[in-house]
């Protein structure tokens, strides 16, 4: 699979069936991530990854209503970073696009190894930060949730949900989103 590709086939699918995790599943998609690039190489991001069932269930029970369908990801990888870890230039913080970088590097590497990587913004950042022994001064970016896309939706999805398992969701044209030498 090329980047195209991996581009192409990623979906935030909801309905996740088990998938086995290992240390050296973990270290591949770390060592992906790495190769981001970032402001002066300072590589600000962080990564927890959580797979152990009974600090699951503790991350699960913070999650937004909405969400409880990452009650079946194999593994959620938080991702956080802080500002002090990267460049700060003309007042321009660059931890965010950084570790959004590397996080799509991340995402993509799943892709390709025919995973699930589903990101989200529902959880109640304090408590996993708590859970998961975060610093207290870092940015909870998103937790991304791993799994295998289930062959069947599972019946805990909302009807948008479930429909967004079937129709790849509406995106805006490249007219909409793009511009030629000024923004119209």
């Amino acid at each position: 699979m090329n980047v195209k590709e991996a581009i192409e086939k990623r979906r935030a699918y909801r309905s996740l069936d088990p998938v086995e995790i290992s240390k050296d599943l973990i270290e591949d998609l770390t060592k992906n991530a790495s190769l981001a690039p970032s402001c002066f190489n300072y590589q600000p991001w962080r990564f927890v990854f959580v797979y152990d069932r009974d600090k699951l269930k503790e991350v699960f029970s913070a999650m937004s209503r909405g969400n409880e369908w990452t009650n079946d990801a194999s593994m959620i990888i938080a991702v956080f970073s802080k500002k002090e870890l990267d460049c700060s230039i003309h007042g321009r913080e660059y931890y965010l696009f950084d570790t959004g970088m590397a996080t799509a590097f991340l995402i993509l590497r799943a892709t390709e190894l025919g995973l699930v990587a589903h990101p989200i913004a529902g959880y109640h950042e304090n408590e996993i930060k708590k859970i998961l022994n975060t610093p207290e001064e870092a940015v909870l970016i998103t937790l991304i949730n791993i799994g295998k896309h289930a062959k069947e939706i599972k019946p805990i999805l909302s009807k948008k949900q479930a429909n967004d398992e079937k129709n790849r969701p509406h995106r805006m044209s490249t007219t909409e989103v793009a511009y030629i030498n000024v923004v119209k």
